[in-house]
């Protein structure tokens, strides 16, 4: 199969989709690797080491797409990039469609399998490439949320960890997932005092024994949320509803509990943000305020850090990108119910039932995609 990584072009993103090393994997195994120019370099990764590899360097996405039968990404296609599908494409990359009617419809018309990392599940039901990405968004939220507290930035004027005589910052992490864990953990060890806010006991129990007692895990209503709000300083969005829209747990008129230039900091953003007034920004022009409320929304957050992410990504991503390219989409999605529930799009229907319920569609079954699916895909 003819493997295809294009240079990424949403907005402050830096990531590629695959590494050298993922290049020497696929070669081994008599795959062809096409590289767009460039496309490594804001991972620190030059097109010269992936031709040491065994890939063909190619001037344009253009000559990406055209030569390959697999486009493998990190961020969603962009509108140029989705005009050059086509129904021999397999897609891999992450989709996030669920509040992306416009890219769902691009999508369908393209013809193109298109297989979401966000929505692969292991054996256990976890998200495996969705899980390296949420350790880094959580790092991240925390970080940013505590740079964006000083008073230039348009914050509170808090050193979220406090001094010696001088009260911490309070932190408040809505979820337990992934992100949540990681986003606590940053927020632990600068020493804020922390509160970690999930509906589910059993996560709660694994939270107070993770991380080691030194938070307060709350189980999460309406009233529990309104009632610490007025005493937080950072507000860390961590919800997350598997491939579906995230549901909003604070709404404009709860903006009003906080204190002046608190900040929201909203890692559920790619699936359309868990705080009613949250929107997509980018790492350019990060936040925006609403009602004396700091909002940082940054919807590649771990595109800041790629040499990490790269990396991080590629080490989950390469085994499946193996999988479809030596067994082709049919046997590898057969074969794996927890890679089955990674297809999205195929055969110009939606495959993914959270996805088209909250878009007002009916999906296809995903077997009975495949099997309309050409076999050459």
């Amino acid at each position: 199969m003819r493997v295809g990584v294009p240079t990424e072009i949403k907005t402050d993103e830096y990531r590629v989709a695959i590494t050298p090393a993922g290049v020497r994997e696929l070669v081994d195994r008599g795959q062809d690797v096409l590289i767009q120019h460039g496309a490594g370099e804001g991972s620190a990764i030059p097109d010269a080491e992936y031709a040491e590899q065994g890939a063909s360097i190619v001037p344009d996405a253009a000559a990406v797409f055209a030569g390959s039968d697999m486009i493998v990404k990190v961020k969603e296609p962009q509108a140029v990039e989705v005009a050059m599908l086509e129904a021999r494409h397999i897609l891999f990359t992450y989709l996030h469609l669920a509040p992306d009617a416009a890219l769902t419809e691009g999508l369908r018309r393209s013809g193109a399998t298109c297989i979401a990392y966000e929505t692969v599940t292991d054996k256990n039901g976890r998200l495996p490439l969705l899980a390296p990405m949420s350790e880094v968004a959580g790092k991240i939220a925390t970080q940013a949320g505590a740079f964006m507290l000083e008073k230039p930035l348009g914050g509170r004027g808090l050193l979220l960890g406090g001094v010696p005589g001088v009260a911490a910052g309070k932190v408040m992490v809505i979820g337990g997932g992934v992100v949540g864990l990681t986003a606590a953990e940053i927020a632990i060890g600068m020493g804020a005092e922390t509160y970690v806010f999930d509906r589910s006991i059993d996560r709660l129990r694994e939270l107070d024994f993770l991380l080691n007692n030194r938070c307060s895990t709350v189980f999460s209503s309406t009233l529990s949320i309104e009632k610490l709000l007025p005493e937080v300083d950072l507000v860390i969005g961590a919800v997350l509803v598997h491939g579906a829209k995230a549901p909003h747990v604070i709404t404009r008129e709860q903006l009003k509990l906080m204190k002046s230039n608190a900040v929201l900091v909203d890692v559920s953003i790619d699936q359309g943000g868990c705080f009613e007034t949250s929107r997509p920004t980018t790492h350019t022009d990060p936040t925006y305020e609403v009602d004396g409320v700091t909002h940082y929304c940054v919807a590649n957050m771990p595109g800041a850090v790629p040499i990490t992410s790269t990396f991080a990504l590629t080490n989950a991503t390469m085994p499946y990108v193996i999988k479809l390219a030596e067994h082709g989409v049919h046997a590898a999605l057969k074969s794996d119910p927890g890679f089955l529930e990674g297809l999205n799009v195929a055969a110009g229907e939606v495959t993914y039932a959270p996805v088209a319920a909250d878009q007002g569609l009916t999906a296809l079954a995903p077997l009975d995609a495949l099997d309309r699916i050409p076999a050459v895909a």
